[in-house]
């Protein structure tokens, strides 16, 4: 049993969603999901999964964040969770062996339930010229991906532009990612997520605000 597993409390182990009914078919077609969002950003994915949506909903987190997070993670990369989440946390270390990460800082990746809540970008690492891999990738919970103020998306797997307009994001996030575009290629990459539904921002997508 590993150390994770030996780690768990009693209210952890209580608290803990189940994991992927097929592990290896069910995170390999969620990593070709992510991949696919991120190599086409501003396409809307969607996570099919034969877990039940009822055995997700112990965890705050939706289907596409807690599926993301579960195929992302493992023992090397420190997750932080920006609210608290028991079944979350539980099934990262249970099913992952991810630690929690005290930081944003800290962490490899992250994930932020209230995006009104979203720390400023430089708290989160963003790699080095040397290593920009060493970077967190965000997940960030969206009231909804379509129905708010236009965005025009240009770069890398755009044709020409593509338009996204999320619900939910704090204006100064547009601003503060604008701002870390010129230390490419340094940078965040994101995840747009509500409920099985994702977009992919990758740090090479400019985005232009109408």
């Amino acid at each position: 049993m590993s150390d994770a597993r030996n780690a768990m409390t009693p209210d952890l182990l209580a608290a803990l969603a189940p994991g992927f009914g097929d592990p290896v078919h069910d995170s390999q077609a969620v990593f070709r999901t992510l991949l696919d969002v991120l190599a086409r950003p501003g396409t809307i994915g969607v996570i099919e999964m034969r877990l039940p949506a009822a055995e997700v909903a112990a965890a705050r987190a939706g289907l596409a964040a807690f599926a993301g997070l579960l195929t992302l993670a493992d023992y090397a990369t420190p997750v932080w969770l920006a609210q608290p989440d028991a079944a979350l946390a539980a099934a990262l270390r249970f099913h992952a062996g991810a630690p929690l990460a005290e930081a944003p800082r800290e962490a490899a990746f992250a994930y932020v339930h209230d995006a009104a809540t979203l720390p400023p970008l430089d708290a989160f690492a963003s790699g080095t010229p040397e290593s920009p891999e060493q970077s967190a990738t965000v997940f960030v919970r969206v009231e909804a991906l379509s129905g708010g103020a236009p965005l025009a998306l240009r770069g890398p797997g755009i044709e020409t532009t593509r338009a996204i307009a999320p619900v939910g994001l704090p204006e100064r996030f547009w601003h503060e990612r604008a701002a870390l575009a010129p230390h490419f290629p340094c940078g965040i990459d994101f995840y747009l997520v509500c409920g099985d539904r994702l977009l992919g921002l990758p740090r090479t997508t400019l985005v232009e605000m109408h």
